[in-house]
């Protein structure tokens, strides 16, 4: 499983640019290193030469050189990328689906499909809150629309009386593989079970579009907790490593 979701991260980099084993997706809209990153070949050796040559890639972008990988599926990577000055941002848990269990309702809570640009506004604005980003460029809300409309999926979760909450994503499925991704919960609502019901909501969703293979990275090991209530288990973990 761990092979089909390195070839997904891969697949899914945006304006794609190979640079030896390394496949580089840059973002059109966005510095964010977060969306500017490299992810190596299954059982890569890169050589010192192609350690430098994606570091200038970055750099001539004005960007910062970073990967997300799998390690475990390319284990000779970090100590090339080490040896050049690259440090370890984190090893984040990697989260696959045993069987979904679905949890408590929410009292007051509304989980709708965000298939209209005032809820996909609303859906950004919470997320970025949750994850105490400033708020969403209209560049922002058209990637998201962008990756709905290639056949993802855009989850608003509101109050009943309308106030944005939280929300998620079903990145474009490749191959029956897709992530359930930028899940988060603005801080007044949380701790009411809100992540479980939008991670549920998105597992259905993404069965709904022919996704056999749903994954999603935990921020840490505490956050796994989560979603390991609705049938995630951790499967790996995802290093990010910059210089």
């Amino acid at each position: 499983m761990e092979t089909e979701i390195a070839a997904y991260m891969r697949a899914n980099r945006r304006n794609r640019v190979r640079v030896g084993p390394f496949t580089i997706g840059f973002s059109s809209h966005t510095n964010s290193p977060f969306a500017n990153y490299a992810v190596p070949d299954d059982d890569a050796r890169p050589t010192a030469a192609n350690v430098t040559e994606l570091i200038a890639a970055f750099e001539d972008r004005d960007l910062k050189p970073r990967l997300e990988y799998l390690p475990a599926v390319s284990p000779l990577v970090q100590p090339a990328l080490e040896e050049a000055g690259f440090v370890e941002e984190g090893l984040l848990p990697l989260m696959t689906l045993t069987a979904l269990v679905e949890p408590p309702a929410v009292d007051g809570l509304e989980l709708v499909a965000a298939d209209t640009d005032d809820r996909l506004l609303a859906m950004a604005t919470a997320m970025n809150l949750a994850y105490g980003e400033p708020p969403p460029t209209p560049e922002d809300v058209a990637s998201h629309a962008g990756s709905r409309d290639r056949g993802g999926f855009a989850l608003l979760a509101q109050s009943v009386s309308g106030e944005p909450v939280g929300g998620g994503l079903v990145t474009v499925p490749i191959d029956g593989v897709a992530e359930l991704a930028g899940i988060g919960v603005v801080p007044s609502w949380r701790r009411r079970g809100v992540a479980a019901a939008i991670t549920a909501h998105l597992v259905r969703a993404a069965h709904g579009l022919g996704v056999r293979v749903p994954f999603l990275m935990a921020a840490d090991d505490g956050a796994a907790g989560v979603y390991t209530r609705v049938g995630f288990q951790l499967s790996g973990r995802v290093l990010h490593i910059s210089r």
